[in-house]
């Protein structure tokens, strides 16, 4: 599960100059969040719709209509991009891209090739969209959730119980105390009565 199969390709992006009340609009428009700042073809930052305005004065202000509207031209997205970006490689695997947004607290990064050039973003909903693709979501099927010693053979062992239903979808978690936590989502022959087998077998079913 590579970035280059999740990311929005071709994203929409500004340059250093471009005035920030352009930008705001570019996003409003889009109903996106970020722009990247390209350079020609060369990245040089990122902007967000937070950090545009947050860049805008306070509806306090003092200043009359004539001098806002002067100072807002003149304000740029140079002036309010972060750098520098933190970026993501088209052939990464998304959990690698998924753990470097959550450990630098970012919505999005951009996607470079091996050149170095851009071709996507990826975002917190395009791991969401991942996410749910793995766990087989929109397959349908039944879920259901197994508690097993964190041995050799459980995966097995709740596979051999679970036939001759068919696994959409696998995803564990936990590893506390010697256990494990399987979520599977089931279909097929026999989905009915899954749960019935896989107690029978002598494991202990969650929900």
């Amino acid at each position: 599960m590579l970035v280059r199969d999740w990311m929005t390709p071709h994203p929409t992006t500004v340059t250093p100059d471009t005035p920030v009340m352009d930008a705001l609009k570019l996003l409003k428009e889009g109903g996106f969040r970020r722009l990247p700042v390209m350079d020609g073809d060369r990245l040089v930052g990122i902007t967000t719709r937070k950090d545009l305005k947050d860049a805008m004065p306070s509806k306090a202000t003092t200043l009359s209509v004539w001098e806002l509207n002067y100072l807002l031209s003149k304000l740029t997205v140079a002036e309010m991009m972060a750098r520098p970006v933190i970026t993501a490689a088209e052939g990464e695997y998304m959990e690698d891209a998924a753990l470097r947004m959550q450990e630098h607290h970012v919505g999005g990064l951009p996607v470079l090739t091996d050149a170095g050039r851009l071709s996507g973003i990826i975002t917190t909903m395009d791991v969401l969209r991942a996410f749910t693709g793995i766990l087989g979501m929109r397959e349908g099927g039944r879920r259901l959730a197994l508690d097993m010693p964190d041995v050799p053979g459980s995966l097995a062992r709740a596979a051999t119980a679970i036939g001759p239903s068919n696994i959409i979808s696998v995803a564990t978690y936990g590893g506390e105390n010697g256990r494990r936590k399987f979520v599977m989502r089931i279909d097929g022959e026999g989905v009915r009565d899954v749960r019935d087998r896989v107690q029978a077998a002598g494991i202990d079913v969650l929900d």
